[in-house]
């Protein structure tokens, strides 16, 4: 069953085609961070209208590599929730579209339940029963995975998501636009142990990275003038503050549900240091690509297999939302 995947839910304009949810076809991405740079940060605006201009391209380029037709394609799945609203109704609108005019079914995705399909496009694939951490800018969640339609959440951010924090932090250092490379970047060369911030909820599975982010700011607000080392080592404590987090709560949940098995997705599990620390878990592990990491179209399509088996096709009728709980 080869699926076009669409992916639109911040400032990645993507489309991808996978067989059978693990055999990548083609897959394109356009990155708004050009657009987006002057602004620290994604302008909803923007991203919905680069969209707009990108999408139909982008498309054509993505059959182009797959040499297929659109005929050929069996289904369309499109990401349309969560995220920001105007991005994602500019795809699941184009979704829609293509669905009619081509007489395809059309399938509703989780943008997160994408993140945690990405894993399976590469070799080693990930074995049941596993534990997942999907890490990004708007998400931060550890998930109890049985098969591909048994998840289980066993403890989440009850506040800001570590990307976000990382994004955050980078901002207040003034590192630039996308934070959690500017962040990496900064970090090579710092002192990890320089400076002591805050872990919060440290005995549950739940997160919570604000109060640390209100740390780094009072922080910055009393050291003053910032030299190139002294960024550094702030740069570098702070990631692995967040770092030390999120390790500490998967050894919670191993320790809760005993599974072995860890698989680590999301735009944050692209961090090398973070790739390092997760590798001396007691745990067999299985990270997502780095190309698969930050949003993309091919996990949205590998996603929309395994969802079309359960739920089916959606209605044209489907509307986009910017929040929702259920990954499937």
């Amino acid at each position: 069953m080869k699926i076009l995947g669409i992916e639109t839910s911040c400032d990645e304009t993507a489309v991808a085609i996978v067989e059978d949810g693990t055999n990548l076809l083609s897959s394109v991405l356009y990155s708004q961070i050009k657009e987006h740079t002057p602004y620290g940060g994604v302008v909803p605006e923007i991203a919905s209208r680069s969209h707009v201009q990108k999408l139909l391209p982008v498309y054509a380029e993505a059959l182009s590599q797959a040499k297929l037709s659109s005929k050929q394609i069996d289904a369309i799945a499109v990401s349309a929730k969560p995220g920001l609203i105007g991005a994602l109704m500019t795809g699941v609108t184009f979704a829609k579209s293509l669905s009619f005019a081509l007489s395809k079914p059309l399938i509703e995705v989780h943008h997160i339940y994408g993140h945690l399909m990405a894993a399976f496009l590469e070799d080693p694939k990930p074995q049941y029963p596993l534990l997942a951490l999907i890490a990004s800018g708007g998400h931060t969640t550890i998930v109890q995975m049985n098969s591909q339609h048994d998840i289980i959440v066993l403890g989440k951010t009850i506040d800001d998501a570590a990307g976000e924090a990382l994004d955050k932090a980078a901002k207040l250092l003034g590192l630039g636009f996308p934070g959690g490379p500017a962040i990496e970047k900064c970090a090579k060369g710092g002192d990890s142990l320089s400076i002591s911030f805050p872990s919060a909820m440290k005995d549950s599975i739940d997160m919570s990275f604000s109060g640390l982010k209100n740390a780094l700011r009072t922080h910055l607000l009393s050291a003053g003038t910032l030299d190139e080392k002294n960024k550094k080592n702030i740069a570098a404590s702070f990631q692995e503050t967040i770092f030390s987090t999120l390790c500490h709560k998967l050894t919670l949940a191993m320790e809760k549900t005993s599974i072995q098995n860890i698989l680590v997705c999301g735009g944050v599990a692209s961090n090398e240091r973070f790739r390092q620390m997760l590798g001396e878990l007691p745990a067999q592990l299985f990270l997502t690509p780095k190309s698969f990491c930050t949003d993309n179209a091919a996990m949205i399509a590998a996603a929309g297999f395994y969802t079309y088996q359960k739920n089916g096709e959606a209605s044209l009728d489907l509307v986009p939302t910017s929040h929702g709980s259920i990954f499937i």
